[in-house]
């Protein structure tokens, strides 16, 4: 759906709107399946990172998760 038409509490391509109640790490956990990017949504939405507790209607960018390399691979595979 496009951002401005999401409903609250759906994911949209790259936009979250909130619901009343949500936390950083619930919607990481919503969103990626795991709270550990609860930092990564916070430093991409900076105007409301002094937000514990949202209100429902607040519309949050949500960023691609960055890849993971295993220092284990070859270079060639690491993109070096």
């Amino acid at each position: 759906k496009i951002a401005s038409q999401a409903a609250e509490g759906e994911i949209s391509m790259r936009q979250y709107t909130t619901i009343q109640g949500d936390t950083w790490d619930g919607i990481s956990l919503k969103i990626y399946g795991n709270e550990r990017y609860a930092t990564l949504l916070m430093e991409h939405n900076q105007r409301h990172v002094h937000t514990m507790i949202f209100s429902a209607g607040v519309l949050l960018e949500v960023p691609d998760v960055p890849a993971q390399q295993a220092a284990t691979l070859p270079p060639w595979k690491r993109g070096e």
